[in-house]
């Protein structure tokens, strides 16, 4: 019997990476507090909640292989999570505007409650200029607000985006190339 791969995001963009990659994940998010600490660093913060999270499904899954991940937007250590509203992706893109920023998306591995393997990935991105009604365009869509950093560079977002220096795929959502070797490791692969 195939070992079961299970993905522990609501994410679409790191099921359709998977997919992509040819993989059948069953998909069964976990759900934890996703408040920073206070002073934590953006990076440090990815790797905890990818961990919480993959600890998460795995207790009820003990025979299957667990997958998380957690992405995050930050300038330093300031993270930029999901805009709460339209006047909150506003703001948050507009002070990405014109500026390099991170994108760090930590994954983890468990199986039985064990954590097999973790890893973090960062990109840097940066913006093109933004005038106000490019950026009121875009919230227009409404695809920033279930976004970190209020972009997704997969869809319209990606037009905003002028350089990457990195992984693609990490600004997705899930670092392909890391998440497969990890795979591979434990005897998964496309």
């Amino acid at each position: 019997m195939a070992l079961e791969l299970v993905l522990a995001s609501a994410s679409p963009r790191r099921l359709s990476l998977l997919l992509q990659a040819g993989l059948q994940p069953t998909v069964r998010p976990a759900v934890v507090d996703e408040t920073p600490a206070p002073g934590e660093p953006a990076a440090a913060y990815a790797r905890r909640i990818a961990g919480a999270k993959c600890q998460v499904a795995s207790a009820p899954r003990p025979e299957a292989l667990v997958l998380a991940a957690d992405t995050v937007v930050h300038v330093g250590d300031a993270i930029y999570g999901k805009p709460a509203d339209a006047a909150a992706a506003r703001a948050m893109l507009g002070e990405l505007a014109a500026r390099w920023h991170q994108v760090t998306t930590a994954f983890a591995l468990a199986r039985a409650g064990r954590m097999l393997a973790t890893d973090a990935v960062t990109t840097r991105v940066r913006f093109r200029p933004l005038t106000p009604r490019d950026i009121d365009r875009y919230v227009a869509s409404g695809e920033p607000l279930d976004k970190a950093g209020g972009y997704g560079i997969q869809g319209l977002g990606g037009a905003l985006v002028d350089q990457v220096e990195g992984s693609y795929t990490n600004v997705v959502g899930l670092p392909l190339p890391e998440v497969l070797t990890a795979l591979a490791r434990q005897g998964v692969t496309p």
